[in-house]
């Protein structure tokens, strides 16, 4: 983006009649040049799909792998016609227009033809994240009420223990894969009927039908956010919001980042496709021509399916690109003095010229050929865009990355109920932010008197409201959580705390709800410190939590295994990892450490974490720690850890 397009998006004040609040917000418009519009004709995912299918007929499209054989892949042509048949066996097996249809299962080819599918009869696809438990399962089912509801055979089981407190509503159930005999019984003993994704495509061969209208305010999707309290929260997907997110993007893309992606570029679909984020990406793919190859779906085979697939756009939350960082830092410091030495001398060689200006391709070239070429080629070697998000990415690893990666490295801002992508960071900006808007997204600041946050002030800081045609239109059948952030006039309160810098970009500096006050009366933003802490490379998770009745902080920290056995040898700490992360002097090491960083970071006393808990065990989301995108839920943790909690206090008032 030139200076004079980032021109457009400095700061401006609120025009008379526009702010959503009694209290003065900063507002701007993305304007990366106008969103490029889409082909004409093209109102709804079903028109966007059909079109593909007739101007990318011959081009592959979706793909996965057996095994460790390369990506074998269909092309649009034959998707579509397979997309046609499931359709067709929607209707003929019941599915209404506008009824909801449950989809849960690792992502695959099938589960993107399902989701088309119910394009085609303008039903509402209802992703289950294969994650969930029945309980959720259950409750999503019967909340969205849905009539049909699709599996992958290894997710049957948790489907068919949420099927009998829907039996009468859900009439029909699909699945792709190899089912046991046993889990198809208990469906079909309940009274409804189960077809395999093969018998389907034959019933729709046989029964053609033809695809149903849908109008671009027609929902394709609920899509049901974990959240981390409470019910999960299901959103309101229109048609439009998906459109306009796909146009930022491509926008983006093309103005923006200089890169024009169609046919022959790859995306790879590991992320959950049942998550607004991996979902967005993918329908942009599909929009371009471009193909998509499917993960086998172990993490453990993740780095063999990237050079497989050779994607050339990569996706990734957090926690991917710090066990990445944390890779290659413990991969340094083994490989030697010299070696260390001559990559931390490009690294920071190469930083200095970009924060002179200098783009990622032009800084370095002699240390991208010497040193970090065989990064890149660790993602397959083709990638022109990496782009992170669904949470902050800490500030070291993203430096990291767009040092490193010889790429493109974006990180983005957004929400389900947002599409997504709100913000995107310029490619080649080393500062710690998410960008300034997508063209036809609107950002507001909104002052937090109560946590000393000014939309007013220099710089302005303040709640981030996101308004324009990628904002969902409520939660589904909780009106009541829907008039608590979504405004009559369509700004969405997201919750998190932004500051604008002086070129005019968002900066996510601090959660809402994720502030705490101690005994002392001091505010404790816990991201921030918790962003802090990560910095030390022996932490694979870390928890912060302060008691309003004490004055200080405590943590619960797992470590990364490897990393502390090799410190326990070397300090005589005996005993396996459980026993090592008991061990008193273990405690120590932590907190001093982290004591270490948090006085390199400037944090305050209060700020400080006095005591920790080492924990063998990774917070998960099958403990409820984590949601799907691994977000922490605070009060599930408190409540797992709560002894171990009360235990630190107590010890520290002997």
């Amino acid at each position: 983006m030139t200076f004079a397009a980032l021109k457009e998006v400095e700061p401006a004040r609120a025009a008379e009649g526009e702010t959503p609040s009694a209290s003065p917000a900063w507002i701007a418009s993305g304007k990366a040049g106008e969103a490029l519009p889409h082909h004409e004709g093209v109102e709804t995912l079903t028109d966007l799909f059909r079109r593909s299918v007739k101007e990318f007929g011959d081009k592959p499209c979706l793909g996965k792998r057996t095994n460790d054989g390369p990506f074998v892949y269909e092309t649009y042509t034959e998707i579509g016609a397979k997309v046609d048949k499931i359709g067709s066996a929607l209707a003929a097996n019941g599915v209404k227009p506008k009824d909801a249809v449950g989809v849960i299962g690792p992502n695959a080819p099938e589960w993107m033809m399902i989701m088309q599918g119910c394009n085609h009869q303008n039903a509402i696809c209802v992703p289950l994240y294969d994650t969930l438990g029945a309980n959720a399962v259950e409750f999503i089912l019967k909340h969205s009420g849905a009539t049909a509801a699709f599996a992958e055979a290894s997710k049957m089981k948790v489907l068919a223990e949420a099927l009998p407190s829907v039996k009468g509503q859900v009439k029909f159930v699909g699945y792709w894969g190899q089912a046991s005999e046993d889990v198809k019984k208990t469906i079909t003993d309940l009274g409804m009927t189960l077809k395999s994704f093969d018998e389907l495509l034959a019933e729709g061969a046989a029964t053609p039908a033809e695809p149903i209208k849908a109008s671009p305010e027609d929902l394709c999707t609920i899509m049901y956010t974990s959240g981390t309290t409470g019910d999960p929260k299901g959103v309101l997907i229109k048609h439009s919001n998906v459109l306009a997110e796909i146009s930022a993007a491509k926008t983006f893309c093309t103005n923006v980042a200089g890169e024009v992606y169609g046919p022959g570029d790859c995306f790879l679909s590991y992320l959950p496709l049942a998550h607004i984020f991996d979902r967005a990406v993918e329908e942009f793919f599909l929009e371009i021509g471009g193909c998509i190859a499917y993960w086998r779906g172990d993490i453990k085979g993740l780095v063999e399916d990237i050079a497989a697939a050779k994607p050339t756009m990569f996706a990734g939350v957090p926690r991917v690109f710090d066990r990445i960082y944390g890779g290659i830092q413990t991969k340094m410091k083994a490989a030697g003095w010299l070696k260390n030495a001559l990559f931390n001398f490009a690294f920071d060689r190469k930083k200095h010229f970009m924060e002179k200006g200098l783009p990622h391709d032009k800084a370095s070239p002699f240390f991208d050929g010497l040193v970090f070429k065989k990064l890149k080629e660790a993602l397959g070697g083709r990638v022109r865009i990496i782009i992170s998000g669904a949470a902050p990415l800490s500030a070291h690893v993203e430096q990291f990355l767009k040092v490193c990666m010889m790429t493109k490295v974006c990180q983005g801002y957004g929400l389900t109920e947002t599409m997504a992508g709100s913000c995107i960071a310029l490619p080649d900006s080393l500062g710690a932010n998410v960008g300034p808007p997508l063209a036809g997204v609107k950002i507001r600041l909104e002052s937090v008197p109560d946590m000393n946050y000014d939309a007013q002030a220099n710089p302005p800081r303040g709640e981030i409201l996101i308004g324009g045609n990628t904002v969902y239109s409520g939660y589904y059948k909780r009106e009541d959580l829907t008039k608590e952030v979504l405004e009559p006039s369509g700004w969405f309160h997201t919750g998190d705390i932004g500051e604008i810098t002086p070129e005019g970009y968002l900066k996510i500096i601090d959660r809402k709800k994720n502030i705490f006050k101690l005994a002392q009366g001091e505010y404790v933003a816990v991201e921030k410190v918790e962003a802090t802490f990560k910095k030390f490379d022996m932490l694979e998770q870390i928890w912060v939590y302060g008691n309003s009745f004490e004055s200080s902080l405590v943590a619960v920290c797992v470590p990364v295994e490897s990393k502390l056995m090799a410190w326990a040898k070397a300090h005589k700490v005996e005993g396996d990892f459980k026993a090592v992360c008991a061990d008193a002097k273990t405690k120590a090491m932590f907190v001093e450490e982290l004591t270490k960083y948090g006085k390199e970071d400037g944090l305050k006393g209060f700020e400080l974490v006095r005591a920790v808990h080492v924990e063998s065990e990774p917070f998960d989301v099958e403990k409820d720690l984590l949601t799907p995108t691994f977000k922490m839920k605070r009060p599930q943790l408190l409540k797992y850890y709560q002894k171990d909690i009360d235990a630190l206090y107590a010890a520290m008032k002997k």
